[in-house]
């Protein structure tokens, strides 16, 4: 089966089900792979993502347009 048909068979039995414990199963499968990015990566690259988190919120941002402008000439 290829991953269209098992993406269409999946969405058809999410649509079908009732059971709020299975969905809530099926979530939790969900979350647990979206947290796997960050734990895989080096504590260096975890360094650098907190370090430019704290950055952000301290308003040390440079707007995008900025950036696309200085970057401009080797596109």
């Amino acid at each position: 089966m290829n991953i269209e048909a098992t993406r269409l068979e999946l969405m058809h039995l999410l649509l079908q089900t009732q059971k709020e414990s299975l969905l809530k199963k099926i979530k939790d499968v969900f979350e647990e792979e979206q947290i796997d990015w960050y734990v895989d990566m080096s504590k260096e690259e975890q360094e650098e993502i907190k370090i430019g988190l704290a950055q952000a919120d301290k308003g040390e941002l440079i707007d995008h347009d900025i950036v696309m402008k200085r970057f401009d000439k080797w596109h």
